[in-house]
């Protein structure tokens, strides 16, 4: 992330967290869809990716805005869900987003971190970039609120 919160070292509730993120990216069916790929996940932070393709695309060559903001919402909701106690769920209560520059081809890069940290609400911030080779381009940043709950009974 090109910015961090003061006093940004964040402790995962427990060992395991990375496993549980992992394992709950894998059950992403929209994003399994259009490819996008969990680079990484460490406590407070989430790296996922996106490679162009037609099922990600708009009209005029670019990527969809809509798949720019998945990307940055599942971003934020796996860096808060990083943090949250073994046994929790994750969902978005609500994000904003502002697309700042058309996200042209190959590949889109979200990052996230959380900015704060609650019991139930967790608020965090992306950054998507568009990656071409090491040149990197900000095309947009994306604030959200997520909230810790129980898993659903299926």
């Amino acid at each position: 992330m090109s910015s961090s919160p003061a006093g940004s070292a964040f402790k995962p509730a427990f060992a395991g967290f990375a496993d549980m993120v992992r394992a709950s990216f894998a059950k992403q069916g929209m994003l399994q869809a259009i490819g996008a790929r969990l680079v990484s996940i460490e406590p407070g932070q989430c790296r996922i990716d996106l490679p162009y393709s037609d099922a990600v695309s708009q009209q005029q060559g670019f990527f969809h805005g809509g798949a720019i903001g998945a990307i940055g919402d599942v971003a934020a909701g796996y860096a808060a869900y990083s943090l949250m106690p073994q046994g929790s769920e994750v969902l978005t209560v609500e994000y904003k987003i502002n697309l700042v520059k058309a996200a042209r081809p190959p590949l889109l890069l979200a990052e996230a971190q959380v900015l704060r940290a609650g019991r139930t609400l967790t608020v965090c911030r992306s950054e998507v970039f568009r990656v071409e080779g090491s040149d990197r381009e900000l095309c947009a940043v994306l604030q959200a609120t997520m909230m810790r709950v129980e898993p659903a009974v299926r």
